[in-house]
Order: C-alpha cells, then structure tokens, then sequence
C-alpha cells in the first residue's frame, strides 16, 4: 500500500470507506471536546439517574402505598430493561445511524423521566421505568464509541479518563443531590431533574455531533429478531418471578408456577436459537473461550452484591435510624471517592502486578467493608458507615478494570463488541437479581427474627418484665395504670420489630460479604492476558 496523503472523507466511496481504515483519516467538523462535552452531558444524566433514586426509595413507598420490597421494583425494572437493550445496541445504531439512535434514546430517556416523576402508582412508575431504561441502555456504548473516534489517537487515553471521572463523579453527587430534592421538594424531583439535562444534551448532540462516513456508507445487517423476543421473554419472567415471588408465596402461586415455567421454556430455547442462528443477537460462543466465561460469572456476581448493597444501605439509614434522604445521601456518597482513587491507582498498578491479584485484593477489601455494615446497631456513628463505604468504593474500582481485562484480553477483536454487550448485560441482569434477593431474604428474614424473638416477650421472662415495669411506671401519672400498661406493650412491640429488622439487614450485609470472599477462588481460573483493554466503571 502507498503512503500518499488520506483522501478527504467525502471522496470516500462506501466500499473504499469499510476497508480502509477510515477512522484513521476522519476527523469531525467540531471540535473534539465540545463532542466530549454533548456525549458527557447524556452518561452524565443516565448515571446519575442510576444513584439518585435510591435515597428515595422510603418516600416513594409511602407516596405510593407500597412496601419497600415493592418499591425496589423501581430499580430492578430499570436495570432489567437496560440489559435487555444492550445486546442490540449494536444493530440499532448501524440501521438508524449513531447520532439519530443517540438522540432518540435521549428523547425517550427524558420523556421516560417525565412520566416517573408524574407516576400516580407503582405500577405507572414501574413502566416508566421500564422505558426509562430501554432509553438509558445504549447511552454509555454508544457515547464511548462518538468519544474515540472524535479524539485523534494519541489523546484518546485522556479522552476516556475524562469519561472515566464523569462517570465515577455522578455517584457521589447523585445521592447527596438525591437526598436534597426528595427532602426540600419532593421525591419526584429525581426524575424531572434529568429533563433539562436531556434537552441540553439533545441540542449539544445535533450541533457537535456527526456520523463517520464508514458508518453512514455501512448498511445494518440482520437482527436476530426472535433472540431479542426470547430474551425478553425469560429475562422479564425471571425478574417477575424474582420480585413478586416473597409477595405471591413462591411456588404456592399458580402465577409463579407460570413464569417460573414460561422463564425455564424461554432461556432453554433462547440458548438453542442462538447456537442455530447466522447472525445471534447474543454469540454464546464466545463463552467457550475461559476467561471470558469466568469474567461473566464474576461479572454477574459482583453486580448482584454491588447493587445489593447500595440498595440496602439507604433503606437501613432511614428506616432504622432516622435518617433524612439529604442525611443518607451525604452518608453514602463518599464510596465514588473511593472509586476516584481506585481508578487513578489501578492505571498504575494494572501495569506492575498480575490482574489477578488486584482482583483478588478488590474483592478481600469489598467483602471485608461489606461485612462491617454487618456489624452496624441503632447506635452506630456515621464515621461507622462513611469509611466501610469508601473502602466498599476502592474494592470496586480494583475489580472492575482488571476483571474486563483479564475477560476480553484473550479475545479477538471482533469479538469485543458482542463480548462486551454480554458482560454489561450480565452486570445489569446480577444487579436486579441481588437486588431482588435481598430485598426477599429482608422481608421473610423481619418476620422470622420477629417470630423469633416475640417467644422473649412474655410475663415470665425477667427483661421484659423489667421494661414494663419502666414504661408503664414513667407513663402510668399521666394516663393510668391500664392505659400505661397497654402503651407500654406496644412501645416494646415496636423495639422488637425493630431489633428484628437490624437484624436481618445485618445478615443479608454479611451474606453478601461471605459472597465476596467466595469469589476469589474463581479468579485463579483466569489465564493471564495482555492490558489491551479499557473500559469505564459504571
């Protein structure tokens, strides 16, 4: 091949513009951080999004007439539909175009965010959710590629650390900005912020933003449209099964047994579809090759306790010791300065010591601050929970990026794009798993602890006599000796009901954290693998 001077991009014919390298010669009109800026602004408001709703949770339960166990269908659904999306991401941006397909999953992430905030039930809020996610999915993967391809490669590295920051910043400002919304305002707020975000983000894409001229000139191939139906199918019974299983009692209920079958049919058929199709939506293939396989299951694992643990948090800061959402999210938010400086050290690291190590380091750290919010009583400091959050972030920073390295570094490079549509959709779909667990094992473990401890509450058992005779006596001048009995009763009705919820939130803290140490085993499994690949921490 000659070296002569790269012809300009509209010169380019469509076969010449696919087989040229062409994203060698391209340069965009605008300048390549205002592009930043307009992909920043989208990931920007679809993370923060991710964080926000938490703190909310209690007042969106009482707002709704819903327990807390429903409430976090709010976040299972959310992360159900962004994983169901992603594998087609791909497809979809080829056959609208980039920028079309980013400005539209904008539009319908801010419209989605709209009729959260105006939901009037659960069930509304549920679905606009779920619309709030098929919009938000494509978001990160579609936004990181504009980014790379704007930037010239030699500032490529910076480019996506500046991406990695926004990312990792979103976090700490979302529950603090959550916390304060839902206090001074309303819990609705969390939604409606995203709407002037969205629109700044939707002007800056149209006026910075356009498509190469390898993607205008390439045509979309197939999409595997029954594998998209069936992942629907056996993901959307799974996380059903999963959330409304504690509340239909199991398989007592014949709609359980029915989705738990419907689920069991569609993800058997799902995988034989996707072994006989040309063109999968999903490669399973791929998961032949080892240390993509155990990154997926370490990858599905870690986002079930991830997600897990930063639902449970904020729900036992409010519900257990009163505090306010601005309370809790101040509380909460110094884990993504943990991420910060896990980020910036991992660079470093990644490059002297074996991945499988800082893994295995990410994972004691994470397990061993999961299980001090194990240790966590009615009484506890907030530093108690402040620093295990921090630890929790830094954990989570040394598994990630070496996780995916060691996952995709054996792969080829065509294959990085279905791998990495496997491994978020895997992130997505263990988070709504965890999350819907915990939230199971919190709601049967209050009433067992409850029955448990109510054998305790008896006229023959020597500290509950002592704790009536307390109550009733400081309470019996001013309401009389029956009325103060009966007060008294229910006083310490209520302690027991709450000492049985402290204690099912500290079992499902250390069950996680014993998850945690269980996963190191599984990282030896990992062949070592070149550094050739960076991804973003979401």
């Amino acid at each position: 091949m000659s070296s002569a001077p790269a012809a300009s991009s509209s010169n380019l014919s469509p076969a010449r513009s696919r087989s040229a390298v062409p994203a060698l010669v391209w340069t965009p009109k605008a300048n390549p951080w205002l592009i930043a800026c307009a992909v920043m602004a989208a990931t920007f408001m679809e993370v923060l999004d991710t964080t926000v709703v938490n703190v909310a949770l209690p007042h969106i339960a009482g707002s709704l007439s819903a327990s807390t166990e429903e409430a976090t269908w709010v976040l299972t659904s959310y992360l159900v539909a962004n994983a169901i999306i992603l594998p087609a991401t791909g497809w979809l941006a080829s056959f609208f175009g980039r920028k079309r397909f980013l400005i539209v999953c904008i539009i319908l992430f801010v419209l989605a965010s709209a009729l959260c905030g105006m939901a009037s039930s659960l069930g509304m809020l549920v679905l606009a959710r779920i619309l709030q996610g098929a919009g938000g999915g494509a978001l990160q993967p579609i936004s990181q590629a504009v980014l790379l391809e704007s930037f010239p490669p030699h500032k490529r590295g910076v480019a996506m650390a500046i991406f990695g920051m926004g990312v990792v910043t979103a976090p700490i400002i979302g529950p603090t900005l959550g916390g304060w919304m839902t206090d001074n305002y309303s819990w609705r707020w969390v939604f409606y912020i995203n709407l002037p975000v969205g629109l700044l983000a939707v002007m800056m894409v149209q006026m910075f933003i356009e498509d190469p001229p390898y993607i205008r000139a390439a045509r979309a191939g197939k999409i595997d449209y029954w594998g998209f139906l069936l992942l629907i199918i056996w993901v959307g019974a799974l996380q059903v099964t999963l959330d409304k299983g504690q509340q239909e009692d199991w398989l007592a209920s014949p709609l359980i047994r029915t989705l738990v079958i419907v689920g069991g049919l569609g993800i058997v058929i799902f995988i034989i579809r996707e072994f006989m199709a040309k063109e999968p939506l999903v490669n399973l293939r791929i998961l032949a090759n080892r240390n993509f396989a155990v990154g997926v299951l370490l990858m599905a694992l870690m986002g079930g306790i991830l997600y897990g643990s930063i639902t449970l948090l904020p729900l036992f800061l409010q519900e257990l010791l009163g505090y306010s959402a601005f309370q809790s999210g101040l509380t909460t938010s110094p884990r993504g300065f943990g991420s910060i400086v896990g980020m910036i050290l991992i660079g470093r690291l990644l490059g002297i010591l074996d991945g499988r190590m800082l893994i295995v380091i990410g994972f004691v750290i994470l397990g061993w601050s999961t299980w001090a919010f194990g240790n966590l009583n009615l009484e506890v400091d907030p530093g108690a929970i402040t620093w295990p959050n921090i630890y929790n972030g830094f954990g989570t920073a040394l598994i990630f990026v070496p996780l995916t390295t060691l996952a995709m570094g054996t792969l080829k490079n065509e294959q990085m794009g279905n791998a990495a549509g496997i491994f978020n959709l895997m992130r997505n779909l263990g988070g709504g798993i965890g999350i819907a667990i915990v939230t199971t094992l919190l709601a049967r473990g209050a009433q067992t602890n409850r029955a448990q401890l109510m054998n305790h509450v008896t006229p023959y058992d020597r500290a509950y006599q002592q704790q009536m005779a307390t109550i009733s006596g400081a309470l019996a001048p001013q309401l009389g000796t029956p009325q103060a009995e009966q007060t008294a009763f229910a006083v310490v009705q209520g302690r027991v009901q709450r000492q049985a919820t402290l204690v099912t939130y500290v079992n499902d803290f250390r069950l996680m954290a014993i998850c945690s140490f269980l996963c190191i085993p599984a990282v030896f499994l990992f062949k070592r693998a070149k550094n050739k690949v960076k991804v973003d921490i979401h």
